[in-house]
């Protein structure tokens, strides 16, 4: 019986929305907000799908003409959300093998060719850089990136959920590519010859 009273309370509400009543998106945005972001919890970080379930209600009122769900509203929004938390990931994912590549093969193919004193000054500021990391942190990414562990091995080692060991990991490349930022000029010209 509440799940027919909230579905016509939706009817209701999509139908003022369509008309541009801003009344009708609160109340959608108060109903709806809190209970999305605590779905998107499941497969991103808090931040990312905070974001995530902003952007799809943004869409909603910026599409409000046109926006007709051939679900109900929560079928639609909860869809929603679960598909720009896979291209989240999808993208987070990308963008670590990336990083991988970077860390794994720039910094062991150096030119032999380079100023030997560069590339240990180099060398010796990442390790510097890595060991400032705060442990946690610091373990993960060394297991990750150093030893090709994946997220489920570290996972276990560490006796914490993938969702923390990957955030562990974002953490240390955020905090590193900051520490690192003045290095960056080194290593592009270390890699140029």
């Amino acid at each position: 019986m509440e799940n027919n009273i909230s579905a016509e309370q939706d009817k209701e509400l999509l139908s003022r929305l369509n008309d541009g009543d801003k009344r009708a998106f609160n109340a959608i945005f108060q109903k709806y907000y809190s209970s999305l972001c605590a779905y998107s919890y499941r497969f991103v970080e808090l931040a990312d799908g905070e974001e995530i379930v902003q952007d799809i209600l943004l869409w909603l009122w910026q599409n409000r003409t046109t926006f007709y769900p051939h679900t109900s509203l929560a079928s639609y929004l909860f869809r929603a959300v679960h598909h720009r938390c896979l291209s989240c990931i999808e993208q987070q994912s990308v963008k670590q093998r990336i990083e991988t590549l970077y860390w794994k093969n720039q910094l062991s193919d150096i030119p032999s060719g380079a100023d030997e004193f560069q590339v240990e000054e180099l060398l010796a500021r990442i390790h510097q850089a890595i060991e400032q990391l705060p442990p946690t942190y610091r373990e993960a990414f060394i297991l990750h990136r150093f030893k090709d562990n994946s997220y489920k091995e570290i996972a276990e080692q560490l006796n914490v959920s993938t969702k923390t060991v990957d955030y562990r990991i974002q953490q240390a490349l955020k905090l590193l590519r900051a520490d690192l930022k003045d290095y960056f000029p080194l290593l592009l010209l270390l890699m140029a010859r």
